[in-house]
């Protein structure tokens, strides 16, 4: 059964079209990115398949139920996760505390005061997505003393939290250094394989290091499918990232 079928999906603001007739599909475990410039539809068919806004147009179904019309928050507990390009972790709590608030973030009962105990299940859980992560030695550390790829590293976690089937990953490496690059590439490549992996990405030398299947868009459509190797040494993709397409 595909993860995701993503069929006809157009978006339009207005008069602005942002997304136009796009379908692929994604099988479970893949790892797919979506390369392309600024401007080129990415974000928005990622906010579409979020569940962020609605498709002007089109169909997306996962593991086989219609989600078209679904609200985030359905797609959350189908098990759909998201990061966001911005950071959204508790820069005044520790790497632990929002891993904990995270874990119980997604459980019916995540409004109790409960304080958590000695061998508490949410706690351990969130000691095990700080190993996930990579950040196993730096869970009493203030997430504000994190470096900013580490930030990244913990949203990652955060987002496994509700353990889903489809992570998407918004620009995990936008704002990150040379030096930071490969740990996050590192970190990637040893998530689940239980877990779907859809990431968009600007930078086209991390996504084809992470991904099994590369999709590249240009002006809202897609217009390239293929290996990280073959987008490599696609002439097309090459004259995208130069700015020199023909229209």
């Amino acid at each position: 059964m595909t993860a995701l079928g993503i069929s006809g999906v157009t978006k339009a603001f207005g008069a602005l079209v942002a997304v136009r007739d796009v379908s692929f599909k994604i099988e479970p475990g893949e790892r797919r990115a979506i390369l392309g410039t600024n401007g080129a539809g990415k974000t928005s068919l990622f906010n579409v398949i979020a569940g962020d806004f609605p498709p002007t147009r089109g169909t997306l179904q996962f593991f086989g139920a219609d989600i078209t019309r679904l609200p985030a928050y359905s797609r959350t507990r189908l098990g759909i996760s998201r990061t966001y390009q911005a950071s959204r972790v508790l820069s005044n709590l520790s790497v632990l505390d929002n891993l904990y608030l995270a874990v119980r973030g997604v459980e019916r009962f995540r409004f109790s005061l409960r304080l958590p105990r000695g061998g508490d299940a949410h706690r351990l859980l969130s000691h095990e997505l700080a190993e996930k992560v990579g950040l196993s030695e730096r869970i009493e550390l203030m997430a504000s003393e994190l470096s900013h790829g580490e930030q990244r590293e913990l949203e990652i976690g955060m987002a496994l939290a509700g353990k889903p089937r489809l992570l998407l990953l918004d620009e995990p490496a936008a704002g990150l250094s040379p030096l930071e690059r490969p740990a996050l590439v590192a970190m990637l490549r040893t998530l689940p394989k239980d877990v779907t992996v859809l990431l968009i990405e600007h930078d086209m030398d991390v996504a084809l290091q992470v991904a099994d299947r590369v999709t590249v868009m240009h002006e809202g459509a897609v217009v390239f499918e293929g290996s990280p190797q073959e987008t490599a040494a696609s002439p097309l993709v090459r004259s995208i990232y130069l700015g020199n397409v023909g229209h």
